[in-house]
């Protein structure tokens, strides 16, 4: 799990809901899932395999992770990551795309109305990628680039669940 929550989950929460206000997106609960997502030739664990691993981790471990989350306003919900966005961040466009101290910066390159291109750079990875607003209510994102010197590539898919981001906000 150490290699789980260092590399493959920063990418994840880096990447995963890239830019994501082109429409004018619901506020509330968004749960976002990546899959496919190749580094170096070798495929990394979906999300899927990210909870289940993290469900066999033994309860005080696992405890301490989602704390960890938690202080990052975001949590493990049966189909991804969920995260509170609320409409002043909507209206602001400031999405909350990665822990602020992660050193990561991105830049939107293109911009329409359903479609964003933006490129990203972190210490371990850089790349470029395209966030594709299907409604209010759902955005798919896939991206291309390097992490730690190796090609990669991702794909997530992020979905509304609802209004209300008290159970977030109470973790």
């Amino acid at each position: 799990m150490r290699i789980l929550s260092r590399s493959v989950l920063p990418i994840a929460f880096c990447l995963s809901p890239a830019l994501a206000s082109a429409l004018d997106l619901q506020p509330g609960v968004w749960e976002v899932s990546s899959h496919n997502m190749p580094v170096g030739g070798r495929a990394m664990p979906g999300m899927q395999e990210m909870l289940a691993q993290m469900q066999n981790l033994p309860a005080e471990q696992r405890q301490m992770m989602e704390g960890m989350m938690a202080e990052h306003g975001v949590r493990l919900g049966a189909g991804g990551v969920q995260m509170c966005l609320t409409a002043e961040q909507i209206k602001a466009q400031e999405i909350p795309l990665h822990d602020p101290d992660s050193g990561c910066s991105n830049e939107i390159l293109e911009r329409s109305a359903t479609l964003w291109k933006f490129r990203f750079s972190c210490p371990d990875a850089q790349g470029e990628g395209e966030t594709h607003f299907v409604s209010d209510k759902e955005f798919t994102t896939q991206v291309k680039g390097t992490y730690k010197g190796q090609p990669s590539s991702m794909e997530s898919r992020a979905r509304w669940l609802g209004a209300d981001c008290a159970a977030l906000k109470a973790n």
